[in-house]
């Protein structure tokens, strides 16, 4: 077995490539700097060493075997593997993270987010622009206590959309912008012909469907919720529009997503006696070691997020949702 590998060699396997490319073991030689009686006897070798025949000795042209085949094939992946590992350490050596993880608060617009992904995707750390950053983006999602919990514990580099109770030494944050929240139903739910504003003793008797908090350590939070009122609970924001649509219960959905089905006819937007729910989300990161020693992906993600046009988008631009 160590014969085997020691004998794939990224020289035997460029070798390999060179004879597949020229046709022939002497244009193979001459590209590669080597006399014939050198290359043949170099391919034996390989041979020898993996105890296969790679070419048919019965052609005057090199025509590979099934196994030579398969070599060239699995070689060229390798070399090219290769020369993409040495591209991304040498990347990272300048500079840019081996990997970058964000966490994203549920409320925020998933067509944004993936907007910044694939810019961020576009970016050419070199000059000569040959290949994205050699950065590795983890995504995750959370919702309330749950986007802050990942951030303190560490889980990861970057939390969008968080509320900011929790702020704690060795963290940054700026502010991302405020949402407002309206009470909707469906236009089939007895509450969607209740008189305005509905109060609190009316609102009990009907259940109300919340997004549960991620948190696992951190005391989860509960929003809007009245004692003693039936709860549906959902893991997404999506999940509480599409069981709000369908008239399974009631509740406060961010106004941007809710802003289309109540111009459409599919939901209700109603005034209760509650004051009005808006919520100030933060952006927040890992910064223990200062400016000077933040990489280069999450300065590049801190610098789109600098833009208001961006913080608005990911609060306001909720068209890529469909229900």
């Amino acid at each position: 077995m160590s014969d085997r590998r020691n004998a794939l060699t990224p020289e035997a396997l460029a070798m390999v490539d060179a004879i597949a490319r020229s046709g022939s073991f002497a244009a193979a030689a001459r590209e590669l700097g080597k006399v014939p009686s050198a290359l043949t006897y170099s391919v034996r070798q390989l041979e020898e060493a993996l105890d296969v025949l790679l070419f048919d000795r019965r052609s005057r042209q090199a025509r590979f075997t099934a196994a030579g085949e398969e070599l060239l094939r699995e070689g060229r992946r390798l070399l090219h593997e290769t020369e993409a590992v040495a591209n991304r350490v040498r990347r990272v050596a300048s500079g840019w993270e081996s990997e970058l993880s964000i966490v994203a608060d549920d409320i925020l617009s998933q067509t944004t987010l993936f907007e910044l992904v694939e810019a961020f995707c576009a970016v050419r750390p070199d000059a000569a622009g040959d290949g994205g950053p050699p950065t590795r983006l983890r995504l995750t999602s959370g919702v309330l206590a749950g986007t802050w919990e990942a951030l303190l514990a560490g889980q990861v580099d970057l939390a969008l959309g968080v509320a900011g109770e929790h702020a704690a030494g060795g963290i940054e944050m700026r502010p991302l912008g405020e949402i407002e929240f309206v009470f909707v139903v469906a236009p089939h739910h007895p509450l969607a012909r209740a008189g305005e504003p509905i109060a609190d003793a009316e609102l009990v008797r009907h259940r109300a469907v919340a997004v549960g908090d991620t948190a696992q350590r951190l005391a989860p939070l509960t929003l809007n919720l009245l004692a003693g009122q039936d709860v549906l609970t959902v893991p997404t924001m999506r999940a509480k529009l599409e069981a709000q649509l369908r008239g399974i219960g009631c509740g406060y959905v961010p106004e941007p997503l809710a802003r289309a089905h109540v111009q459409a006819g599919r939901l209700v937007a109603k005034r209760t006696a509650r004051p009005g729910r808006a919520a100030l989300l933060h952006y927040a990161w890992r910064a223990e070691h200062g400016a000077a020693a933040l990489g280069q992906a999450l300065r590049w993600w801190l610098a789109m997020l600098e833009s208001e046009t961006t913080r608005r988008a990911l609060i306001e631009q909720q068209a890529g949702l469909r229900v």
